[in-house]
């Protein structure tokens, strides 16, 4: 599975704002804002940006894709 990518953040007056591919994804204020730059120091900051926003593949589409319930679409 691919790393997530093409996510940004910017921080102002403990403000939060995390975009993807240059559009507004997200906003975090106060302890989830505080939370997030802390998880950036330790980690990979796309991952958490990518969990955070909730775009990131969950590596079931392809199991979904060939469900009964979807053949015919």
């Amino acid at each position: 599975m691919p790393q997530p990518a093409g996510f940004a953040f910017l921080e102002r007056d403990g403000v939060v704002v995390i975009t993807h591919h240059g559009r507004t994804a997200t906003t975090l204020r106060g302890a989830r804002a505080a939370d997030f730059l802390e998880d950036v120091e330790d980690g990979d900051a796309q991952e958490s940006m990518a969990r955070l926003t909730g775009n990131y593949r969950r590596g079931n589409e392809r199991q979904a894709r060939n469900h009964p319930r979807n053949k015919g679409r």
